[in-house]
């Protein structure tokens, strides 16, 4: 036997071993809760904790401690405070939140959704990223005092079955050529791109929009204004100003969806409006969207004023995109092209814009019944 050969096996398999065992050492204390303190004064626009979270993961946070704002009377603990009339025309990460409260997201994109956390909260982490905390306050503002917040991470259990999506039929490319490449107004004039399509039902569709924080917008001038005084009267911001009528297929959007500030939202938003298809892909209905972002206002070559958009609209899409992944409802994306894209055109009231003539693709995960 060559007992040189055997020596070097056994060290290099007992290495293995080793390594093995420390792999497994360190999987096991992952499951312990990951725990740290920190200080949340409002001095950052967003606090790096170093903390990274997986998808599912149980986030929970005990806050103490109080801020003080100069154009504020009092002080203001974890939960915020409801917002004044002041407030309520202020930019803040979470509109729909109490003014000073304390929130967090997780990753530190634009299209990273804050949640709320306030004086003990607990949220369950929709995708993975690093965990960053913040005072629900405008740009500008500088309170003094901070918040104590101690945050624990716990890993998410173990799935009782198997959740993993059985496999997704795809859009075909015959399907995407029978989609209108472009978005008309009542009188047939040809606007923006139809550049994106989700597919996924209703419910599906709604849920997965607001838990990226998307709002549906009203459908008309009437709603609009009964909403405006509701949310007055309770305090609370407004962001669903209704957008005009655009057709695909023959009618008029099926739903519209915005994002707004409320000191900006009549002149600059992220929106866009969604049509139902009058075709599925293996039983999932299929929505067609036109995605714009407003920046301002323009005069209409029609008449009157309108709304200014982004020229590069390939942004917006995916915003869109990027938005609907954060909320870990989507099982996949993916880029596809018409045989006759739309790279350089203008929208209905003689808005030039330009895009690289893709069709963004979004798969929501299947609902699984366990």
């Amino acid at each position: 036997m060559d007992w040189k050969r055997w020596l070097r096996w056994l060290s290099a398999g007992s290495l293995s071993l080793l390594c093995a065992a420390s792999a497994l050492a360190q999987g096991a204390g992952d499951a312990k809760p990951r725990s740290a303190e920190f200080e949340v004064s409002g001095a950052e626009r967003w606090i790096d904790t170093g903390l990274d979270v997986k998808a599912g993961e149980t986030i929970r946070i005990t806050a103490a401690g109080s801020v003080k704002y100069a154009a504020a009377a009092g002080e203001i603990g974890p939960n915020g405070r409801r917002r004044g009339w002041r407030e309520l025309f202020m930019s803040l990460p979470l509109n729909d939140a109490n003014f000073g409260a304390l929130i967090g997201r997780i990753g530190d994109e634009e299209h990273s959704r804050p949640f709320l956390l306030g004086l003990k909260g607990e949220t369950q982490a929709p995708v993975s990223g690093r965990l960053f905390l913040s005072l629900n306050h405008s740009a500008g503002d500088k309170p003094s005092g901070a918040f104590k917040a101690a945050v624990e991470i716990t890993a998410a259990p173990a799935p009782a079955t198997s959740t993993t999506p059985a496999n997704i039929t795809e859009l075909s490319q015959e399907m995407l050529e029978s989609i209108p490449l472009r978005v008309v107004d009542v009188t047939g004039t040809p606007g923006d791109r139809t550049n994106f399509l989700i597919l996924g039902s209703e419910k599906q569709v709604t849920e997965a929009l607001a838990a990226a924080g998307w709002v549906q917008v009203n459908r008309s001038i009437k709603d609009a204004v009964m909403e405006a005084a509701l949310a007055t009267v309770s305090r609370q911001v407004y962001t669903q100003l209704p957008m005009s009528e655009l057709y695909v297929f023959g009618w008029p959007q099926d739903f519209g969806y915005a994002q707004g500030d409320p000191l900006f939202v009549a002149a600059e938003r992220h929106h866009f409006r969604l049509w139902k298809a009058p075709f599925q892909v293996d039983g999932r209905t299929v929505w067609v969207g036109a995605g714009t972002h407003d920046i301002g206002f323009d005069r209409d070559q029609r008449g009157g004023i309108t709304h200014k958009i982004d020229p590069d609209v390939d942004k917006e899409r995916d915003y869109i995109g990027a938005s609907l992944e954060k909320s870990g409802l989507v099982a996949k994306m993916q880029y596809m092209t018409p045989a006759n894209p739309v790279t350089e055109a203008k929208t209905a009231h003689g808005e030039s814009y330009h895009s690289d003539g893709r069709t963004l693709v979004i798969y929501l995960k299947p609902e699984i019944n366990i």
